[in-house]
């Protein structure tokens, strides 16, 4: 008897991991990377959080328990989206 194939996810996004470092999506069958380093908004996060991920259109992910918004290719190539901070005095 063989067993069936497993299914596709039902979740077109989701967290499979989180580290010191940062932590893993699933998007797709695609598997990104968000280091703390590059995603300092995430790092003191609660895992429930984290975890709560959405997906509002094919190219964009917010989290809404942290009013984060990133568009995928920014967790793609980081460096071309450099942090910037302005500050007024």
């Amino acid at each position: 008897m063989k067993s069936a194939a497993l299914g596709l996810s039902t979740f077109p996004v989701e967290v499979t991991n989180i580290s010191q470092h940062g932590f893993w999506l699933l998007l797709k069958d695609e598997e990104l990377f968000l280091p703390f380093s590059d995603f300092p908004w995430f790092q003191d996060a609660a895992v429930r959080k984290i975890l709560n991920v959405e997906i509002p259109s094919p190219n964009h992910l917010y989290w809404p328990e942290l009013d984060v918004d990133l568009a995928v290719e920014s967790i793609r190539h980081p460096e071309r989206f450099p942090l910037v901070s302005k500050i007024n005095i």
